[in-house]
């Protein structure tokens, strides 16, 4: 078609306002549509949507972090559960820092395997987004810059020669495995499913300085050998870094080929610890507003693009959420409508932040988050598929079963007869294929409402009954050819087209007890025999219209399934099921076709040659088998074992006994505890000959204000970057010492402890229940009489560190202090005393120079216990005193408690087992006191029992022996206070199913003797 021709169809298709449409949502000129194609290799894109080999696709991605899941085999089940959950895309942050504990040393071998991870995503059929920073965000410590950065003076993110060197010895690094992983290839033999690639994250300032920057990331990306479409993700809807060439008045410009950007809508997650949310649906494309701020309007000649949608959200310290709070407020519903009105709006590249959040283990998390980054999000920390999983499924099938949805423009106003309720209308301009999303205002969203909806579609015009009941929207598609079919239009829900034998196969949906209408094309009337259920028909002569109505059954195994043969098409299977049972259905892909397969809780892969269908997955119970393939299946196999089944009515083979479920897991009780102090550094007599002196000459870095005369204290000067830090200080008596002031940095829901001379002398943290927390903090205590004596004496400091700060706004944030940064004796009234203190910093070692680089920066912390291997499955423990848990008391402090366990997860089964803190169905105790908890020698995550709201720590197979012995290491720190002490601790199992793939032992030094 000559690009003229096509130039007026497309501008033709977008309607102007009509008076009689008020229900229907109009479209604004937003897009270019007569934008030409750019091409990148094998990738492509215009206006419309990204191509692949020419084929226009919708982009349905989620995203993963292998970074938080330190059990690569586990990747795997990841990514398998989001291709059966109907995604065709993962998108991938790369953590710099999880890669470099120092300059110009970086690590890709065993949980950092980049490579395998995206061999990975292209051998389970998944097109791949790489986000490779240098800056992430992410919820992660710094932001995901690595802990040296910290002591760069430069200015990170700016074109600062020396931070660019910094940046481009990752992105060397990086780019090179991106590269060899490119759906174009790398030009040496390697290729794989990589379809865009992103550059920077939320750059927000716009400065010469930073435009400097984006086009040295797009140059390097470029030499580095990265050939497919590059782009950046717009924190919100600024209209920041758009491709140079969009009109579009206020837009900054940049070398990018792509604008993206995202968006978090959708309201708070409690009130009052209840789950709301919102049901305003942005527009944010077609039907949007325009301009700079209006999503994908900023960037007209380019894709609707979201790089990021809410997926979830995160929690934080001290809140009264939780994960299953967010899970419900962005979660079934939520999806249809928001994720639906972002494709009506031509937003045809959506990737959903998170898919599968995972676990912030060791020092990972940023401030703001605790462990748990489980995010609400479709697939659970526990790797748990949730009920807005199954949704997904059902949305994604539709997409994979409708390529006409790709490249869609607006096609008019529908209208229907009850003022609650909006209509996108759009089409395909090659096929005249519709999309309608029909949902309700946002005034009116919670209202229950049965209306009329009439449109001019394809086939004719149609006034067709619908029911929408509150939060709630409707993907309806007409116009449209599947297989040897036509699909007039429908009022259910279209999840997939398929083929049962020579048949064409459709499963469509709807609510339990609503009405159904679907309407087919024929050239004269078919035969139609009800295999199951009840639906009655009826043949229009004039139209060639076979009219089904039905009644959408509810709860599991509801379903209508027809037969229809003749009427001058092939012959067709027709399964009308209710959304609870369709739910169960799942669309797999073969070389042959895609088969339908119906009962299992997840199907991962299935193959067919020669009438021999193999399938894996998972049952979470006992049930049946039933499949639909494209040909004659004459063997049928489940994990390997031969199935026994037999041709049923509906067109199906089907299992003549159940797929059996899981077993139970039965899990011992945490017995044999053994103890001993971990705070000998608070002894005035410890050793800290070996120590740094604080001083000197050492990188200033830090954008925290110290008092005038005090040497640089923090921390990461001293290449101390995660964790705990321990100070010594020496000072002599003075009459006026009666008060000592810390001035210290310790992240979110952080600790500083102290002692004189031995004697603790009190604790301060810093606050929580903020969603962006205070970072820093001050505590004045009173020192004892001792201090007032002549004399030498030992004032000890403990400072937990919770994370370097985000550097969102590109203001060097991340470098805020971290560590003591002040100390100063006084006595009351404030007058201070030129009392010196002679300051130590624990080691001669930096900790840049990891003990354990196997597990790497985020398990290396600064305790007593770590540096001597207390942690580790093999240390001798055997001196230790034996120990009750729950204790009844608690040294001011820490204190280390061992234990191990066996394990004997039945064979062929997956399990999630966590370990669990006191009363789990309450977010915070009154005991105050925190835990280091670490499995088989890795630090699995933070307790703060007054803090929460987090009480239970999943622990990933590979990580957790699930077939022999296991060690548990707890570092329990408190004040000492009656009360304060470790509470109950106990195993629970958060998943168990029949499956699975497998998992490895993730190897890993086991005794003091192999550290580094």
């Amino acid at each position: 078609m000559k690009r003229a021709f096509l130039t007026a169809l497309l501008l033709s298709a977008v309607p102007i306002a009509s008076p009689s449409a008020a229900s229907a949502q109009d479209a604004k000129q937003t897009a270019d549509l007569s934008a030409p194609a750019r091409t990148f290799g094998r990738v492509s894109f215009d206006a419309r949507s990204l191509m692949i080999d020419g084929k226009r696709q919708v982009i349905w991605s989620g995203e993963f972090h292998p970074f938080r899941l330190p059990s690569p085999d586990l990747w795997r089940d990841v990514l398998q559960k989001m291709k059966a959950s109907g995604f065709n895309t993962v998108a991938l942050y790369f953590d710099w820092g999880y890669h470099s504990p120092r300059q110009g040393v970086y690590d890709f071998s065993g949980i950092r395997d980049l490579d395998r991870l995206l061999t990975m995503a292209e051998e389970e059929g998944l097109w791949v987004m790489t986000r490779a920073g240098p800056y992430v965000n992410a919820e992660l410590s710094r932001g995901g810059f690595p802990g040296w950065l910290v002591n760069q003076k430069a200015r990170a993110r700016t074109d600062d020669p020396e931070y660019l060197a910094a940046a481009d010895e990752w992105l060397t690094q990086i780019n090179a495995i991106i590269a060899r992983h490119q759906i174009n290839g790398d030009g040496k033999g390697h290729k794989g499913s990589v379809i865009l690639h992103q550059i920077e994250n939320e750059l927000a300032l716009t400065t010469p300085a930073q435009r400097r920057y984006m086009d040295h990331l797009y140059a390097k990306a470029r030499a580095d050998g990265i050939t497919v479409p590059i782009f950046h993700n717009d924190q919100g809807r600024n209209g920041y870094w758009v491709p140079e060439g969009s009109p579009v008045d206020k837009v900054v410009h940049g070398p990018n080929d792509m604008y993206a950007f995202d968006g978090y809508p959708g309201g708070t997650c409690t009130v009052e610890g209840k789950p709301t949310r919102s049901v305003a649906a942005p527009d944010w494309g077609f039907y949007g507003p325009g301009g700079a701020k209006g999503g994908a309007s900023a960037s007209p000649k380019t894709p609707g693009f979201l790089a990021e949608f809410g997926g979830g959200w995160f929690d934080y310290w001290g809140s009264n959420g939780g994960y299953e709070c967010n899970a419900v407020q962005r979660g079934k519903r939520f999806q249809r409508v928001f994720y639906g009105t972002n494709l009506a709006n031509g937003i045809g590249i959506q990737s959903f932040y998170m898919t599968y959040g995972g676990t912030s283990w060791g020092w990972l998390p940023a401030p703001v988050v605790f462990t748990s980054y489980d995010y609400g999000a479709a697939i659970s920390e526990a790797r748990n598929l949730r009920e807005k999983a199954l949704e997904m499924k059902q949305l994604g099938g539709l997409i994979a079963s409708v390529p006409d949805l790709a490249g869609m423009i607006p096609a008019g106003a529908p209208e229907a007869s009850s003022p609650n309720i909006q209509i996108y209308h759009n089409k395909s301009p090659e096929t005249d294929a519709r999309f309608l999303l029909v949902t309700h205002k946002p005034s009116n969203g919670q209202t229950d409402d049965s209306f009329t909806v009439t449109a001019a579609l394809p086939d004719g015009r149609y006034t067709f009954p619908m029911r929408l009941n509150g939060f709630d929207a409707k993907w309806l598609v007409a116009g449209v050819n599947l297989g040897g079919q036509r699909l007039v239009y429908s009022t259910s829900e279209l999840q997939s087209a398929s083929k049962a034998g020579t048949a064409d196969l459709l499963l469509l949906y709807g609510r339990a007890g609503e009405p159904g209408e679907t309407v087919l094309r024929y050239a004269s009337a078919p035969k139609i025999t009800v295999l199951e259920g009840a639906a009655e028909t009826a043949f229009n002569d004039t139209k060639g219209d076979l009219k089904v109505t039905y009644t959408h059954a509810s709860g599991q195994a509801g379903r209508t399934v027809l037969r229809l043969t003749g009427g001058g098409r092939g012959d067709l299977i027709l399964i009308l099921a209710g959304e609870a049972e369709a739910t169960r259905y799942t669309r797999a892909d073969t070389a042959a076709g895609p088969v339908l397969v119906h009962g299992p809780q997840l199907v991962r892969h299935a193959s067919f040659k020669s009438g021999a269908l193999a399938l894996t997955g998972d049952t979470g119970e006992a049930g049946e088998l039933e499949v639909w393939a494209p040909g004659a299946v004459r063997a049928l196999s489940w994990n390997g074992a031969r199935v026994p089944a037999k041709a049923s009515a509906v067109g199906s083979i089907s299992s003549t006994a159940p797929l059996p479920g899981p077993v139970p897991v039965v899990l011992p009780a945490l017995t044999g505890w053994r103890m001993a102090k971990g705070s000998p550094e608070a002894d005035p007599q410890f050793d800290d000959s070996g120590w740094q002196a604080v001083g000197g000459n050492r990188p200033n870095a830090t954008i925290t204000q110290r008092p005038d005369g005090q040497p640089n204290m923090a921390m990461d000067a001293y290449g101390f970057h995660e964790g705990d830090v321990w100070y010594r200080g020496k000072f002599e008596g003075n009459a006026g010492a009666k008060t000592v002031s810390l001035f210290y940095g310790a992240g979110g829901s952080g600790l500083v402890q102290a002692w004189l001379d031995g004697k603790f002398i009190g604790q301060a943290e810093t606050p929580s229940g903020l969603p962006r927390p205070i970072t820093t903090g001050t505590v004045t205590l009173d020192l004892p009489p001792e201090a007032q004596a002549g004399g030498s004496h030992v004032l000890s400091v403990m400072v937990r560190n919770n994370g370097h700060n985000w550097d969102l706004d590109s203001d060097d944030f991340h470098k805020e202090a971290r560590g003591l940064i002040s100390a100063s004796i006084s006595q009351p009234g404030g007058r201070s005393f030129a009392v010196p203190i002679a300051w130590k910093i624990q080691g001669q070692r930096g900790g840049e120079d990891l003990a354990d680089p196997v597990r790497g920066p985020a398990n290396n912390g600064g305790l007593h216990g770590e540096r001597m291997g207390w942690h580790l499955p093999l240390f001798d423990d055997s001196r230790w005193s034996a120990a009750q848990v729950p204790a009844s008391s608690a040294n001011p402090g820490t204190t280390w408690y061992r234990t191990t366990f066996n394990l004997a997860v039945p064979k062929g089964q997956d399990a999630t087992i966590a370990l669990a803190f006191g009363d789990t169905e309450t977010p915070r105790s009154a005991a105050k006191y925190r835990v280091l908890i670490f499995v088989n020698g890795w630090n699995m995550g933070q307790f703060v029992a007054h803090v929460g709201p987090q009480r239970v720590f999943p622990i990933p197979e590979g990580i957790l022996s699930h077939h022999g012995t296991n060690h548990v290491a707890l570092a329990v720190t408190s004040d000492g206070a009656p009360g304060d002490a470790l509470e109950a601790v106990k195993l629970v199992t958060l998943h168990n199913a029949r499956g699975g793939i497998a998992v490895k032992t993730v190897p890993a030094p086991q005794t003091p003797a192999e550290l580094k």
